[in-house]
């Protein structure tokens, strides 16, 4: 984990209100449904004043910790906030310090073990201590760019 300044992005995109609970248990799972939508060729093609081909997962509206509901907009990062198009919604994810972690390797598993380390971080009490604000992803051809707020 090395501390780092997270830059401001704006990201528009599909957003699902969640818990990691929810998520273990497929019946309830949302975030597959947001990924497949997401992650189709071209579901972003038509949003204007896009920033690069990346896609970017903000979590955010934490209830409390990890244990709580957040909501997870998976997007595509813009340099100003279009009209939006039916069904997206825009965030800002505003600058401030960070924790950067990387996932490299096969997916989705990297990123579910880059995860258990932010937690374990968390549980242990360590510092800097989680903000429970704004985290973002930044997915790439070479893996995934973890942002913790802190």
């Amino acid at each position: 984990m090395e501390p780092t300044e997270r830059a401001e992005l704006i990201v528009v995109g599909y957003a699902v209100r969640t818990s990691n609970a929810d998520e273990k248990d497929p019946a309830r799972a949302k975030l597959p449904a947001l990924w497949h939508r997401a992650g189709a060729p071209g579901a972003f093609a038509h949003v204007p004043n896009r920033v690069d081909e990346h896609l970017y997962a903000v979590l955010t509206d934490y209830e409390s910790d990890h244990n709580g509901a957040f909501t997870q907009i998976v997007g595509t990062g813009v340099r100003t906030v279009p009209r939006l198009p039916e069904g997206m919604v825009a965030v800002r994810v505003p600058a401030g310090p960070a924790l950067r972690l990387e996932a490299r390797g096969p997916m989705p598993q990297a990123l579910a073990e880059t995860w258990q380390r932010v937690w374990n971080h968390t549980e242990s009490g360590g510092t800097p201590a989680r903000a429970f604000t704004t985290d973002l992803e930044v997915h790439h051809p070479g893996g995934v760019d973890l942002y913790v707020a802190v």
